[in-house]
């Protein structure tokens, strides 16, 4: 019995961790966690020469890296998630100072492009502890 050429590419694909709907290596992980880190420490020391982002409290939530680790996409939020905009376009506008300085304290081949987004989770969650709060929710919920 012969396969086809077709088949075995679809079976190669769907063992490839690398493939669309696997989730982050191990690898990208510990890359994020590292770069999370190394740029809250930056942003907390102030050492981005701009009077603008260093009068901000920003946090740093998460960062996701691509499978090449060549691109990191950042999730902050402002302390009191007051001037996310102006946040994001501080972030944004010294991007390539905030490369500089993770490149100087990480041991990495390359610095990552950084793309900045806001971190949305804290206000999911807020509405999910409204939304269990109302009281025909939890009546559903309890009869279960």
């Amino acid at each position: 019995m012969r396969q086809s050429r077709k088949g075995i590419k679809w079976r190669r694909m769907a063992n490839n961790s690398h493939h669309a709907g696997a989730g982050p290596s191990q690898r990208q992980l510990r890359v994020g966690e590292l770069i999370r880190r190394t740029l809250a420490d930056v942003l907390n020391r102030g050492d981005i020469h701009d009077p603008d982002l260093n009068r901000m409290s920003i946090t740093v939530s998460e960062v996701r890296t691509s499978p090449d680790l060549k691109i990191a996409t950042v999730f902050v939020l402002p302390l009191g998630g007051e001037k996310r905009k102006e946040a994001i376009e501080a972030l944004a506008r010294n991007k390539g100072e905030l490369r500089r300085a993770l490149s100087k304290e990480m041991t990495m081949k390359y610095s990552p492009d950084l793309r900045f987004l806001l971190d949305e989770s804290f206000d999911r969650m807020d509405e999910t502890s409204r939304l269990l709060r109302q009281e025909n929710v939890r009546r559903d919920v309890d009869s279960d």
